[in-house]
């Protein structure tokens, strides 16, 4: 009797597991609805220069779309790197590689319309429908930055750089089928914010641009928020390094920060990386201009105090 009961848990495991490699696969290729924005490149050379800013600053699009070895001399230097992608991220559901982002017709944006490439950015949606790994959390950039970031894509030379496919594992598969779905806008996405000091462009820039909170924040093993917001994040882990936890940027006793002024807050950004291993986009962060640190310092000192023992 029990040796019956056996087979059949075993064949009833063996085709709920059949069942789910079955669906697994049709749904490798899920497509998604979203709208196009209405956001077309612009040739003016002052809205190319916002691009510029942001894509090589605050943005920091070269650290994860750039290959080129000494980009952070390039940046220090002034120039731009180039974004033609191919930066390898081996996670554990897989292997993905960054995109080629400059106009290449084969390899890069040069073959997508301007509104697909925007969607893109606020939808994760790719142009066949398909989902884009949310790894680039600027669905609530303003409709004027997403056109001046697009309008320096544009301008860009065209290098031709043919990037890996990603590469999915079985739990990647898994993922992909079932948890993984496009991440669009969280509120109304504001046409256009003005550039100044307030704590109100501080947070525009700390979470949707430099996105602070994507580091500063800790996660479950989904990736899903799980910790008060900046309290500090996820330690970083390399083999033969010691780890780093990214810290605690609320006003709390326990944050890093506590007790900073304004002008040492802009004066650690000048100093540049200090660790060699950090993961903090230190060259990219640097080319914030002071009244953009400013900004972000206000908004960080209003923000929900949070202890942690993190620091």
């Amino acid at each position: 009797m029990i040796k019956k009961i056996l087979i059949w848990v075993v064949a009833v495991i063996a085709v709920l597991i059949g069942g789910v490699t079955v669906a697994t696969g049709f749904r490798q290729h899920l497509t998604y609805e979203a709208p196009l924005p209405a956001i077309r490149a612009s040739k003016d050379s002052a809205v190319i220069q916002r691009g510029r800013h942001i894509v090589l600053g605050p943005g920091h699009c070269a650290d994860c779309h750039s290959t080129t070895p000494n980009k952070d001399s390039i940046l220090i230097a002034g120039g731009d790197p180039v974004l033609s992608g191919g930066y390898a991220f081996n996670l554990p559901f897989g292997n993905f590689y960054t995109r080629n982002l400059t106009p290449d017709k084969e390899t890069g944006l040069g073959n997508r319309s301007d509104a697909e490439v925007a969607r893109i950015i606020r939808y994760g949606v790719h142009a066949n429908g398909e989902m884009v790994l949310p790894f680039m959390p600027f669905q609530q950039m303003t409709d004027s930055d997403l056109e001046a970031v697009i309008s320096y894509l544009r301008s860009v030379p065209a290098v031709h750089n043919k990037v890996h496919d990603h590469e999915y594992n079985s739990i990647g598969k898994v993922l992909r089928a079932f948890v993984l779905k496009p991440v669009g806008p969280s509120e109304a996405v504001k046409p256009y914010i003005k550039p100044d000091t307030t704590a109100d462009y501080g947070r525009y820039l700390t979470m949707n641009i430099a996105n602070c909170n994507e580091c500063h924040t800790k996660r479950d093993g989904t990736g899903n928020f799980v910790g008060e917001p900046l309290a500090g994040g996820n330690p970083f882990e390399e083999e033969g390094l010691p780890p780093l936890t990214p810290p605690n940027l609320t006003p709390d006793s326990s944050s890093r920060l506590f007790g900073w002024s304004q002008e040492m807050f802009i004066q650690r950004f000048r100093m540049g990386k200090l660790i060699a291993h950090s993961h903090m986009p230190w060259t990219a962060f640097g080319k914030m201009t002071d009244d953009e640190l400013k900004a972000i310092y206000k908004y960080l000192r209003t923000v929900k105090p949070a202890k942690t023992a993190v620091n």
